[in-house]
């Protein structure tokens, strides 16, 4: 019986080829890549709806008198003024003179109120997120500079309990929002890319 073998057919072990080991390796990577930049764009997202809910329910709280931070029947719609207790209440700092003059003025009023309620629907739903990040940090400015924590003492002597001179939870806001506005982070879980076709924002982009 005659054996015959077949030209080109190779039988043994084989060394697995470099060139599809690193293509499997670039692919693992891509993937990789592609599920951290997810990852990062869902928590931006989660931290731009709750930063969003704070806004949101400082105003619901102040205009209907929810028994929070705003007692029940206190509330703006109830007649009460949303910036009449904070700003007359005002003790250490370079404009406690102004702010005392702002307090209970219809214009301020207006203006905090607005302010609370456009950056709240602005990071809920995604939209408008630098007019947001610009509206939201001159907010958190004035509310810093109306508490004043490089004080120690207030202005009748008493200590200011100032937990940090320079960096407390107003600064940290104004960063979020920066950070939100930066990382469109409206375009998870949000309306972003939808607001950014409009032709009026796809024009301007300084309302993105």
């Amino acid at each position: 019986m005659a054996v015959h073998e077949t030209p080109g057919r190779h039988t043994g072990f084989h060394l697995p080829s470099r060139r599809r080991a690193g293509t499997a390796r670039r692919s693992e990577e891509t993937a990789t890549d592609t599920t951290a930049t997810a990852t990062r764009a869902m928590v931006f997202a989660g931290l731009r709806i709750v930063t969003g809910f704070v806004f949101l329910w400082a105003f619901l709280d102040k205009a209907f008198g929810w028994g929070y931070a705003t007692a029940s029947g206190k509330g703006w719609t109830d007649g009460g003024s949303p910036t009449r207790g904070f700003l007359s209440g005002v003790a250490a700092g370079p404009m406690q003179s102004t702010f005392h003059s702002w307090a209970g003025a219809g214009w301020a009023n207006w203006l905090f109120m607005l302010g609370l309620l456009g950056v709240g629907v602005a990071l809920v739903s995604g939209i408008a997120l630098r007019l947001a990040a610009v509206a939201g940090t001159a907010l958190m400015a004035f509310m810093w500079i109306a508490e004043w924590p490089p004080a120690r003492h207030l202005a009748d002597g008493s200590p200011s309990m100032s937990s940090n001179p320079l960096i407390d939870y107003h600064v940290l806001y104004a960063v979020v929002l920066i950070a939100l506005a930066v990382a469109s982070a409206g375009n998870t879980w949000g309306l972003g890319r939808t607001w950014a076709r409009l032709p009026v924002v796809r024009d301007h982009a300084w309302l993105r």
